[in-house]
């Protein structure tokens, strides 16, 4: 069932639902199935369905020391310890949202991009807990910033009033 305009407002934190207003919306990509995930409250962490394919999406956050921003990528096992996620999970794409004082955009990495990188559990290696994104406003300073920069900038996108509606839609109908 997809979700109305003032449920969604109800549930969802204002990056997100300004995606939702000037991003989804505008190219027919519809929110189903919203869940919130509570333990990782500080990231607005959630889940939910676009257009049928399974999304995880955080917000990252600016840290005051080291360029880029962070966000977690955890889930809790059946122990209760946290854990990456793995490449069996129910997940097409996980976004990261970020945001500074003057910018605003969005990341849509497919998994398989995030089992290539290793931040995604195979059988074969373990996951990342966390990393760190950096947008295309973000003036990296080192050689491993440099690279990772580069490869995540392939799924970024700019949040504006010239957003380049045709990439959003390309991004997700990648897999």
């Amino acid at each position: 069932m997809e979700i109305g305009k003032s449920e969604f407002k109800e549930k969802m934190d204002r990056n997100l639902n300004q995606i939702k207003m000037e991003i989804y919306d505008k190219c027919s990509l519809n929110i189903s199935d919203f869940k919130a995930e509570p333990e990782s409250k500080e990231y607005n962490a959630c889940q939910f369905q676009l257009n049928g394919l399974n999304i995880r999406s955080r917000n990252a956050k600016i840290t005051p020391k080291k360029i880029g921003q962070f966000v977690t990528f955890w889930e809790r096992n059946g122990n209760g310890l946290i854990e990456p996620f793995n490449e069996n999970d129910r997940i097409d794409f996980y976004t990261v949202n970020v945001r500074n004082e003057n910018e605003f955009g969005q990341f849509v990495f497919p998994k398989s991009v995030l089992i290539k990188q290793g931040i995604i559990s195979t059988e074969k290696k373990e996951g990342k807990r966390g990393f760190r994104v950096y947008p295309k406003w973000d003036n990296v300073k080192n050689k491993q910033a440099e690279r990772t920069q580069k490869w995540q900038l392939k799924y970024f996108y700019v949040i504006s009033s010239s957003t380049d509606l045709q990439k959003v839609d390309d991004l997700y109908n990648r897999k």
